[in-house]
């Protein structure tokens, strides 16, 4: 039996213990404000983004994720901004972060109340002097000098 249940514990290893796939968006409304979540777990303002669904490719995800978190619309995608993958960049559990800009439409609105608090627009010298959750505030960073990071 131990012989047995060796391989099967490798096996669940090798499949459980891995990062998981995430996408953050940097919103940028028509009149160039960014948009910003308010998370109910931590009162932090995030970037809207969330896990990568099994058979989605990044950008649908991060489309999916920006509408189901603020309520917008991409109207185009924009740039990498970076990946990020440092083992506690997120304090639940490993991830690696491909972060997007998005140039996107509508009216910033709360629209999943379980996670989101509140949802706001800020002008660009304004977001790096909130309190931002997980590693946003280098996502912000990089966006603002044209940089693209892999961290």
């Amino acid at each position: 039996m131990v012989r047995i249940w060796r391989p099967i514990r490798v096996l669940l290893g090798l499949i459980l213990r891995r990062p998981i796939l995430g996408t953050s968006v940097i919103p940028i409304l028509p009149n160039g404000q960014i948009v910003l979540a308010r998370r109910r777990d931590t009162q932090l303002w995030s970037l809207p983004g969330g896990i990568v669904d099994w058979g989605e490719d990044i950008a649908t995800a991060a489309t999916r994720e920006l509408y189901e978190e603020t309520g917008l619309t991409v109207v185009q995608m924009g740039r990498l901004v970076g990946v990020y993958s440092t083992v506690y960049r997120d304090p639940r559990f490993h991830s690696v972060c491909v972060a997007l800009e998005a140039f996107v439409e509508g009216h910033p609105r709360v629209t999943d109340s379980n996670e989101i608090v509140e949802v706001a627009a800020f002008d660009r010298d304004r977001v790096l002097t909130l309190p931002l959750s997980h590693d946003h505030t280098k996502h912000l960073q990089a966006y603002f000098a044209n940089a693209t990071v892999l961290a």
